[in-house]
């Protein structure tokens, strides 16, 4: 049974449900010791486990904390890709953990961009070519007590403004 933090209204479509297979197998997600639990039709959240197993503990036997950095990375940028689409960069620009405990039992993270969230930004995108956002995550237990805290800040900009901008970013390097 999945924490009460993690019960969503959305429900996952056989397209994200086979994104979220293919997730779970690829070997740079897979040697995380993540799993992926859940996996909305309209990308705004996710839900992703992590446990103490061989993947997943270090020398002093609790749960690596690179495992955890590594097991949050890359959801807010796909998310943001897939909803935002073609005509948008989305990179990940900046991340940093704080550890509250060690991790020695199943945590768990919630990745959610509300749609209200995502209009602003690219009302904000669209007035100003590019911006930047910091998203805050906790991977936490069952009863919601914090392991570790995550801060990741996400650049997204129009593809013709980041076009250009990476035209004068590579003149000031021949002229330089």
């Amino acid at each position: 049974m999945r924490p009460g933090f993690l019960q969503t209204q959305l429900r996952e479509s056989w397209a994200t449900r086979r994104y979220r297979f293919l997730m779970n197998c690829y070997p740079m997600f897979f040697g995380t010791g993540g799993k992926i639990l859940f996996w909305s039709s309209c990308y705004h959240e996710i839900h992703v486990r992590l446990r103490l197993n061989m993947w997943t503990y270090n020398l002093v036997g609790t749960m690596f904390g690179g495992s955890m950095f590594a097991a949050a990375d890359p959801f807010y940028m796909v998310m943001l890709h897939q909803i935002l689409g073609e005509d948008y960069v989305v990179w990940d620009k900046a991340a940093s953990i704080r550890f509250r405990k060690p991790g020695r039992t199943k945590i768990y993270m919630r990745f959610l961009l509300e749609p209200a969230w995502v209009e602003a930004l690219k009302e904000d995108v669209h007035a100003n070519g590019s911006a930047e956002r910091v998203l805050q995550l906790e991977w936490k237990d069952a009863e919601g007590v914090v392991y570790a805290h995550i801060e990741r800040t996400l650049y997204v900009a129009t593809k013709t403004h980041y076009e250009a901008t990476k035209k004068d970013r590579q003149k000031v390097r021949l002229k330089g």
